[in-house]
């Protein structure tokens, strides 16, 4: 657990009530999104309470434990769109509240202990080196799935499960009885988010349009069907002391199963949303966060949340510039804003019971509008076709087929696409040169000391880059352009950092075949990478002697004038 400063408690305080202001009606939003496949009455009150129970548990865990001293965690677009996705799956197999409600805290805590995990391997540092085509895609995608999904509850109707159907059972949906009073109210909902900035931002837009327009519902007596519904009172339970669920009969072998891989899909995602948002947090309070306490610290929270039947989630970019700008600066601010939330939880839940569900639906709407990377799609004709192509897959299979495969998918053709591009920039950097054409082969600046006498015997190679799987065609064709009369050969490794078993069995290979035409190999300036690889495999001293390799080329110089003048 890290330190937590005292001394900004009213800084804190504010920050973390008025993060927890923004936070109420998103948790209530997010958690009745994942639920909103089931086909059960009680579904809205139970993702509402699950939703809220979520930001509760991991936003308090994961402040206390986590390493951004301003960080606000709870349920997110994307973390909710992968919960979606178990739930409805659970559900359709099983079609049991229980099954249901099981699965997603196995869930939860696997999350959780991947997360852990990931902290403990020091894991967190390599999130900066995922691609932006594949990050602008993939979150686009669930911008995308939100909206698709919460259109239907705006038109006051149950939306199919598959994003597929979403989108090819549209027409038919339109064409069927629409709730006008619905349509309204989440466009009313919409407005107010969008216009309320542009007259002031002291005030949450998300929770003045919840307010405005479940007060403007109350006298339009709509169908209890399209509210919310009462949500329980009381602290939260662990599921396996929740009255009412059953845990008799149930297939445990199934359920873990079914939990595994969408845990791990949700600690992944959940690890690099959370980061992105700490390092805008360390952006605004120039301050440096722990990355791999951070992850412990959410997977603690994530945990816990799933152990009392909350919704997973992650650090919450939007909650934490809010908390920031409020005010909040350390931990305090992100446990008192779980601490609002409890009191909500515990004294006001009947209040929530009145909200319509096309309120929620409007203010995730305007969540999902947010999230999509409109800036990249501008830019598609402007960026390289190789990042272009990546952003259009991964943003394709997220919203066609599913977030893991689109995510796996576009890391795969981003690393091929990157090793494409080192391999051609590597193989524009090999040269080489017999010294009788010396002066025309744009000589490195140190080799200008080598007798005239000797020139004609002598042929350099130049190697620029790293030799790896990616650029050994090339190496392998320029190490073949060596004259087979040539009596000595350098090879020049200055630039050489990197060298993988490819790499080394393709040196090892050209160096072989030079010595059968009876030249001696020199070796010049070897970096320590290289020079390891070389060592371990024994191709020093083995096929190069030790005194054939030097550390300047100046004492190769030498070397030359005592042995071949």
């Amino acid at each position: 657990m890290a330190f937590i400063k005292t001394n900004n408690i009213k800084g804190d305080i504010f920050g973390g009530i008025t993060a927890g202001i923004v936070a109420l009606p998103l948790a209530l939003a997010f958690g009745i999104q994942a639920f909103g496949s089931l086909d059960d009455p009680s579904a809205s009150s139970m993702g509402a309470l699950a939703g809220l129970v979520g930001a509760t548990l991991l936003g308090f865990f994961a402040s206390l434990f986590g390493g951004t001293h301003s960080q606000i965690s709870g349920p997110t677009g994307p973390m909710t769109v992968i919960t979606a996705s178990l739930i409805s799956g659970v559900w359709a197999s099983q079609h049991s509240l229980s099954a249901v409600l099981i699965s997603m805290s196995m869930a939860g805590l696997f999350c959780g202990l991947f997360q852990i995990v990931f902290g403990l391997i020091k894991i967190g540092k390599y999130v900066r080196y995922i691609p932006y085509p594949v990050l602008s895609g993939f979150m686009s995608g669930i911008g995308v799935i939100i909206i698709l999904q919460q259109f239907y509850a705006l038109l006051g109707q149950k939306s199919p499960v598959l994003t597929v159907d979403m989108i090819t059972e549209l027409p038919d949906h339109l064409n069927a009885s629409i709730s006008f009073t619905a349509l309204l109210l989440g466009l009313g909902t919409i407005a107010i988010i969008w216009l309320m900035p542009k007259l002031t931002k002291k005030v949450p837009a998300t929770l003045v349009a919840l307010i405005v327009m479940t007060v403007v519902s109350l006298f339009l007596h709509m169908d209890e069907r399209l509210l919310i519904g009462a949500i329980p009172g009381g602290l939260p339970m662990p599921f396996f002391l929740k009255e009412g669920l059953s845990l008799q009969g149930l297939d445990w072998m199934h359920i873990l199963k079914v939990s595994i891989v969408p845990g791990l899909t949700l600690a992944g995602l959940g690890s690099i949303d959370t980061l992105l948002t700490s390092v805008v947090a360390d952006n605004i309070t120039k301050t440096h966060h722990n990355s791999n306490q951070e992850l412990i610290g959410q997977g603690i929270g994530n945990m816990i949340s799933g152990l009392f039947c909350g919704i997973g989630g992650a650090g919450a970019t939007m909650r934490t510039v809010v908390n920031v700008k409020s005010g909040g600066r350390t931990q305090i601010s992100g446990m008192v804003h779980s601490l609002f939330l409890l009191a909500i939880l515990l004294g006001l839940g009947g209040l929530v019971r009145y909200v319509p569900l096309s309120v929620l639906a409007g203010i995730l709407i305007t969540v999902g509008w947010g999230i999509i990377d409109f800036k990249g799609f501008r830019d598609l004709v402007k960026i390289p076709k190789a990042d272009a192509t990546v952003l259009l897959i991964v943003f394709l299979l997220t919203v066609l087929v599913d977030l893991l495969t689109a995510v796996a998918i576009g890391m795969v053709i981003a690393c091929v696409l990157f090793m494409k591009r080192a391999s051609d920039l590597v193989e524009g950097g090999y040269s080489s040169s017999v010294m009788t054409n010396f002066d025309k082969e744009s000589p490195w600046s140190d080799e200008g000391g080598i007798p005239d006498n000797v020139r004609e015997k002598i042929y350099i190679q130049r190697l620029n880059g790293p030799i790896f799987f990616g650029t050994i065609t090339k190496f392998q064709s320029v190490m073949s352009d060596v004259p087979v009369d040539a009596k000595v050969v350098i090879i020049r490794m200055r630039l050489v950092s990197f060298m993988d078993q490819s790499g080394l069995y393709a040196m090892e290979t050209a160096i072989k075949e030079i010595q059968s035409h009876g030249a001696v190999v020199l070796m010049t300036i070897i970096q320590p990478q290289p020079m390891y690889m070389l060592r371990k495999m024994d191709v020093i001293p083995d096929l190069v002697p030790e005194e054939h390799t030097f550390k300047t080329f100046e004492e190769c110089t030498e070397f030359l004038r005592n042995k071949l003048a």
